[in-house]
């Protein structure tokens, strides 16, 4: 994650002066828009581990590349409120873990996904 903030905040000041941007630099300055508003958090208001490694999951895995950035905060708060009422024991799970097992990371794929085709 760290390296895409890095190129990220590299391509955004080269973008400035370049007129014509292939496509693979589009797609990392659209990431890096979405990493940038996933790392927003509310003042006061931290989040709970199992949240940051659920929403950061989905970022890095490219989950939310076809949400509109706009809608990035809308769609965490959502998910959130998702997890918190229909998926408690996933949250549990991944607060207890101390790392994601391929049954683990199985479930929070298939929950994602269930949850996007309803957010979408």
């Amino acid at each position: 994650m760290r390296l895409d903030l890095a190129q990220y905040r590299e391509l955004e000041t080269f973008s400035q002066f370049a007129s014509d941007l292939d496509e693979d630099t589009i797609k990392r300055l659209e990431h890096g828009k979405r990493i940038i508003e996933i790392l927003k958090q509310d003042l006061h208001s931290p989040l709970p581990v199992e949240k940051q490694v659920i929403i950061l999951y989905a970022m890095t895995k490219k989950f939310l590349s076809d949400i509109a950035v706009k809608d990035i905060k809308r769609l965490e708060d959502d998910l959130f409120r998702y997890l918190d009422m229909e998926h408690k024991e996933l949250l549990r799970d991944v607060a207890h873990a101390k790392d994601l097992s391929k049954e683990l990371e199985d479930r929070l794929i298939k929950t994602i996904n269930d949850f996007k085709a309803k957010f979408v």
